[in-house]
């Protein structure tokens, strides 16, 4: 994995100076398969083919991860990333709102899924993706 890559994509995607798609491309060719982003830790960790390289996530202020996972907050969150162009940085803000402590994302199987304190999941697919779309 070419960890310089993944820095400037982290980098990017905490300053909101590239979207998501831009941001997937970038990870997927820096040897990338899937991430895993964590609001505990504050950290993001990314996995390749016997690799790891985890980047620090250095927003302050953050609220404190909900007990409770509210699934319909973080769709609603997801909805305006994908339509308004959301930061990064205000979608953590709902989602840990929301009852998220992490979540990964799968980038060959174009998906994320959310993870909650108690052990609630949500998962959603990249737009355009989901089961019958993906390329084996």
């Amino acid at each position: 994995m070419d960890s310089t890559a993944i820095e400037q994509a982290a980098h990017a995607t905490h300053h909101g100076t590239k979207p998501f798609p831009e941001i997937v491309g970038m990870l997927i060719a820096a040897g990338v398969e899937y991430y895993f982003v964590d609001y505990t830790a504050l950290a993001t960790t990314f996995y390749g083919k016997g690799c790891v390289v985890t980047c620090p996530v250095r927003y302050e202020d953050m609220p404190p991860i909900a007990d409770d996972f509210n699934a319909d907050e973080v769709k609603a969150a997801i909805l305006d990333s994908q339509r308004h162009g959301q930061v990064h940085r205000d979608f953590s803000r709902r989602v840990m709102a929301a009852g998220v402590q992490g979540y990964f994302a799968f980038l060959r199987g174009q998906r994320v899924t959310y993870l909650g304190r108690q052990g609630d999941q949500h998962t959603e697919w990249f737009p355009g993706a989901g089961p019958s779309k993906l390329v084996q």
